[in-house]
């Protein structure tokens, strides 16, 4: 298994239990090259060679992030997602084709959809962890096909009938199932975030939220307001209140651009937090006005580039999500990855064989 890592060139795995940082050496140059030309060969084999095009990026991406000395490599075979992919369109392609058909063959394909999709994310978060590796040690995921129709399933389906009142349960349910049936070698992985907490992280976006619409409506709504007054009258639209209702909408769009960066720092926090491999624990320390100002400024160099500056605000992005995780072993590595390295030689290619689709999610 001499070429399932890449080791990184600076050091070899630090011993003791001193915190170990993740780190991304990444750059948007080097990414944009990478980026450009996945794009055109997708464009000309109409979308055959996206497959390709997903295993060379995720390489780059494993590839350029290490903690404790080390890379991460990706071993995802491009036909597997293929087809995944084919799968996808042909579903797709079924769907829109049942709703032009008949109500009946519409209802019967929602569920038929609804009833495989549980079994297509199981199968690609089989091969999506197979296939990364640290060190020579390949991740799994196991998991039962009970449980995984009850966590992405049965609590989706929950959440839809209650309003989303409990829609942090199933999220707190599916992060939970996902890191307690993931493992690295043969250690796995735990997972400790309280549904309380979840539920605090949703109140608190929530609560964000309602204070920018109530300043949102405060500063911008005049305009709104003198909208509808002329309407009432049966007289013009005044070009000025028309002005400031638009202002307004835009400001309040912008405002729920604003929110997803808050919300996913908040959640990247509360996952890592609470997530422990073996003995070992994780921390992230995300700040969401820093997570702000990089989506907001990517967004904006986005548009004046014309979709250009994209690879560099993934870049960007994932170099502040990754570098803000920090290892903390518990006792050496040295000694963990390699009791890791000898016990997962007994069963971990064993599951090869089960891993040749992967719905590319």
């Amino acid at each position: 298994m001499a070429d399932d890592l890449q080791l990184s060139s600076d050091s070899s795995t630090p011993s003791g239990d001193a915190p170990q940082r993740f780190s991304f050496h990444g750059t948007g140059s080097e990414y944009f090259r990478i980026w450009i030309v996945n794009l055109l060969l997708s464009i000309v084999t109409l979308g055959i060679y996206s497959a390709w095009a997903k295993v060379r990026r995720t390489r780059y991406f494993y590839g350029s992030t290490s903690v404790a000395g080390a890379s991460f490599e990706y071993h995802g075979n491009p036909i597997a997602i293929l087809k995944g992919r084919i799968v996808a369109f042909v579903l797709i392609v079924i769907y829109n084709l049942a709703f032009e058909m008949s109500d009946l063959l519409a209802l019967l394909m929602i569920a038929a959809v609804m009833a495989v999709a549980p079994w297509l994310i199981w199968k690609s978060l089989q091969f999506k962890l197979y296939n990364s590796s640290y060190r020579g040690i390949r991740f799994g995921f196991r998991g039962r096909l009970a449980d995984v129709y009850r966590v992405y399933l049965l609590w989706p389906l929950l959440s839809m009938f209650t309003f989303m009142l409990t829609a942090p349960i199933a999220h707190q349910r599916m992060k939970q199932f996902q890191h307690d049936e993931s493992r690295f070698g043969s250690t796995h992985f735990s997972f400790h975030a309280t549904v309380g907490r979840f539920y605090m992280a949703y109140l608190t976006v929530f609560a964000i939220w309602l204070a920018g619409i109530v300043a949102i409506s405060i500063f911008f709504g005049g305009g709104m307001f003198a909208l509808f007054a002329d309407a009432r009258s049966g007289g013009a639209p005044n070009p000025a209140a028309m002005s400031a209702f638009f202002t307004f909408l835009l400001v309040l769009y912008a405002w729920m651009f604003v929110l997803f960066p808050i919300f996913a720092t908040l959640l990247q926090n509360l996952i890592w937090n609470n997530t422990r491999l073996g003995e070992h624990r994780f921390t992230c320390d995300m700040k969401w006005p820093r997570m702000v100002f990089i989506t907001v400024t990517n967004i904006i160099a986005i548009i004046c580039t014309l979709g250009l500056f994209t690879p560099f605000a993934r870049i960007r992005t994932l170099k502040y999500r990754l570098e803000s995780m920090t290892l903390l072993p518990s006792g050496s590595l040295d000694e963990f990855v390699a009791d890791a390295q000898a016990q997962a030689s007994a069963t971990g290619e064993g599951m090869a064989d089960l891993l040749d689709f992967d719905l590319s999610l």
